[in-house]
C-alpha cells in the first residue's frame, strides 16, 4: 500500500505538502473555536453560530477572487499578504469576543477574517499537479494524500481547540489556530521551487479557455451541500455534547468522526480503481447522506462516537473524487480559479449549515437539529447526480486528462 504514496514523494513534495498540512490547520479550528468563545461570552448558541457563518460566507465570496489573484500573480505573492491581513482580524475579533465590544465591530472583524484566510488546500492541489504534470496518473494517490491530510487536519484541530478553550483559557483555541496559520503559510510561500508559474492577463484579443462549467457547477453544488452537512454537524456535536454533560468531549466526537475519513482516504489513495471518480463520487454521495440519517436518533456520546467513525468513512472518498473530477477538466491555466470554485461551495454550505442548526438547537435541542445534516447529504447525491463531465477534447486539456474523462 505504501508503495504508491513513495512514489510521488520527493523532499520538495514533502516539504510543501507538510507546510500545507500546518497552514491549513485553522480551517478545522477556526468555526469551533468561534463557537466555544462565543458561546462562552453569550451564551447563545444561534450568535455563536451566526458569528461563524459570516466568517465562512466571507471566505466563500472571496475565494474565487483570491484564486484568479494566485493565478496571475502566483502563490509567493499573494499569500503573505492575505494570511497577514487575516491575522491581524481574527485576534481583533478575539479581543472583540472576549471584551464585549459592541456586536457589530464582532462581525465585521469576523467578516474581513473570512474574506483573508487563503485557501492552503487548493494552493498545496495546485502544485501537486505542477509536480506531477509529466506523471498525471500519479495524481490520485496525491490527491488522497491530501484528503488524508485534510482529515488529519480535522482529527487533531477540533481536539486540539476544544481542549485549549475550554481547559486552558477561551481564547487559548483561537491563538493557536492563530500561530500555525500565520507561520505555516510563510513557510509554505516560501518554496518557489515548487510553485506554480503565475499566468499573467493574456493579451487583447486572445482568448481564454473556457471553464467547464457542465461539470464544475455541479461538483460546486456537491460541496455545498458537503458544507451544509459539515457545518451543521460542527455546531450540533457541540451542542449534543453540552446537553450529554459532556461538552469537552465535543472535539473527541468530531475527531472520530475525521478518523473514519482519514482511513478511508489512505486506502483510496493506495488503490487502483477500475471505476471512475464520477461513479466513485455517485457511491460516495449515497454514503454520506446513508451516514447522515441516524444521527438525530443517537442517544449518548459512546453511541454517537461509533455512528461518526462509521459514517466518516464516506467522506475522503467523497472528495477525493470531487477533486480529481475538477483536475480532469480544468485548464492550467485556471486551475487554482475552478478549484477556488469547489471550495467557495464548501465553504458557502458551511455558513447557512451552521446558522440553521444554531437556531434549531436553541428552540428544539441537538437532536432534531441533524437533520439539517441529513438534508445536505440529500443535496450532495443531487449535486453529484447532476455531474456532466466534456465529451470531446478540448486543445487545453492533457492528453491524460482526456482518457480519465
Amino acid at each position: 500500500m505504501l508503495d504508491a504514496y513513495r512514489r510521488i514523494f520527493t523532499p520538495a513534495t514533502a516539504l510543501f505538502s507538510l507546510t500545507g498540512l500546518v497552514a491549513r490547520l485553522p480551517i478545522s479550528m477556526v468555526g469551533l473555536g468561534i463557537v466555544l468563545l462565543a458561546e462562552h461570552t453569550t451564551g447563545s448558541y444561534g450568535f455563536a453560530g451566526a458569528v461563524s457563518a459570516v466568517a465562512v460566507l466571507f471566505n466563500a465570496l472571496f475565494a474565487i477572487p483570491q484564486g484568479r489573484l494566485l493565478d496571475r500573480l502566483g502563490q509567493s505573492r499573494v499569500l503573505p499578504a492575505v494570511i497577514s491581513l487575516w491575522g491581524v482580524a481574527l485576534s481583533l475579533g478575539m479581543l472583540s469576543l472576549h471584551e464585549g465590544w459592541p456586536t457589530w465591530t464582532t462581525f465585521v472583524l469576523a467578516a474581513v477574517a473570512g474574506a483573508s484566510l487563503p485557501s492552503v488546500g487548493t494552493c498545496v492541489r495546485a502544485r501537486w499537479s505542477y509536480t506531477l504534470a509529466e506523471r498525471p496518473e500519479r495524481l490520485h494517490t496525491a490527491f488522497s494524500f491530501e484528503a488524508v491530510a485534510d482529515e488529519a487536519v480535522f482529527l487533531v484541530g477540533p481536539i486540539a481547540v476544544t481542549l485549549l478553550a475550554t481547559a486552558v483559557h477561551p481564547l487559548a483555541g483561537l491563538g493557536f489556530a492563530l500561530v500555525t496559520g500565520v507561520v505555516g503559510t510563510f513557510a509554505f510561500a516560501a518554496q518557489r521551487r515548487t510553485e506554480p508559474p503565475a499566468n499573467p492577463p493574456r493579451e487583447v484579443g486572445s482568448v481564454r479557455p473556457p471553464m467547464p462549467w457542465g461539470a464544475i457547477l455541479p461538483l460546486t453544488v456537491v460541496s455545498a451541500a458537503l458544507g451544509v452537512l459539515f457545518g451543521a454537524a460542527e455546531v450540533v456535536t457541540v451542542a449534543f455534547a453540552d446537553e450529554q454533560g459532556q461538552k469537552s468531549a465535543a472535539g473527541f466526537l468530531l475527531a472520530i468522526w475525521a478518523l473514519g475519513s482519514l482511513l478511508a482516504g489512505i486506502v483510496s489513495g493506495a488503490v487502483a480503481w477500475r471505476r471512475g471518480p464520477l461513479v466513485r463520487l455517485r457511491i460516495g454521495a449515497l454514503g454520506m447522506l446513508v451516514a447522515m440519517l441516524p444521527l438525530s436518533l443517537v442517544p449518548s456520546v459512546p453511541v454517537m462516537a461509533f455512528v461518526l467513525l462509521i459514517g466518516g468513512l464516506a467522506i475522503s472518498p467523497t472528495l477525493i473524487a470531487t477533486m480529481s473530477l475538477a483536475e480532469q477538466v480544468l485548464p492550467p491555466t485556471r486551475l487554482t480559479e475552478g478549484m477556488a470554485f469547489i471550495q467557495t461551495g464548501l465553504a458557502a454550505g458551511i455558513a447557512p449549515g451552521a446558522a440553521v442548526a444554531g437556531l434549531i438547537i436553541d428552540h428544539a435541542g441537538a437532536s432534531p437539529a441533524y437533520l439539517v445534516s441529513a438534508a445536505g447529504g440529500i443535496l450532495v447525491l443531487l449535486g453529484a447526480l447532476a455531474v456532466r463531465l466534456p465529451t470531446t477534447v478540448t486543445p487545453h486539456e492533457r492528453p491524460a486528462t482526456a482518457h480519465l474523462a
